[in-house]
């Protein structure tokens, strides 16, 4: 997979901001939205590289994170998954993980908090 630009993605993000702050703010477009999602998302996988927990955002992207024991089948041990606007609140740190609505499941999937905000606003 090619190397993801922290400033693309920074860029996508900060795009959004305005809609991730005010929730009456006009929504985004859904190539915008996927192109924020799928790139903070793949920027969060590649600077905690790994394949210990599995981060989902759906319809737009799945990924593996954190160094640990390899999963391979069936539904992995340790996961994360939200909707768009709550990973991207997360991602820049307007929701934190306990105020976020948030379905995480197995031991490991709460070491995620540790790597957001990914990119803060302020």
């Amino acid at each position: 997979m090619a190397r993801i630009d922290p400033a693309e993605t920074r860029n996508a993000v900060l795009a959004l901001a305005p809609w991730l702050r005010f929730e009456h703010q006009a929504a985004p477009s859904r190539q915008a939205l996927a192109k924020a999602v799928r790139l903070s998302a793949r920027l969060m996988a590649q600077e905690s590289p790994g394949h210990s927990v599995e981060v989902r955002v759906p319809p737009f992207v799945a990924v593996q994170c954190i160094e640990g024991p390899r999963h391979t089948r069936g539904t992995p041990p340790n996961v994360v998954e939200c909707d768009p606007r709550t990973w991207l609140q997360l991602v820049t740190g307007i929701k934190t993980w306990q105020d976020a609505a948030i379905e995480a499941s197995g031991t490991r999937a709460g070491e995620v908090a540790s790597l957001l905000p990914l990119i803060p606003l302020d």
